[in-house]
């Protein structure tokens, strides 16, 4: 079976984020200074070809873990859909 993987990867919380001030800054330059706390992340998709939905979400885990986001700085949230 096939799956697609849409996964979020955003700074932590507790970290600065300095393209999300740099964002918000910009934004009251526009006159859209109601707009506040912008982070910046990345969103990945990916395919994977797997046995079973739970076999597909432990790889992603791992790929999200062990490559794709740095867990001292970053989190990550994903979706799973069947594609085939």
């Amino acid at each position: 079976m096939k799956f697609k993987a849409e996964i979020d990867i955003m700074p932590l919380k507790a970290l600065l984020d300095p393209q999300g001030k740099a964002v918000t800054s910009s934004l009251k330059n526009i006159n859209l200074g109601e707009i506040e706390n912008v982070r910046i992340g990345k969103h990945i998709t990916l395919e994977i070809e797997a046995s079973s939905e739970a076999i597909a979400r432990e790889k992603v885990e791992e790929a999200c873990k062990n490559l794709l986001a740095n867990h001292l700085m970053e989190s990550f949230e994903f979706t799973l859909e069947k594609i085939s």
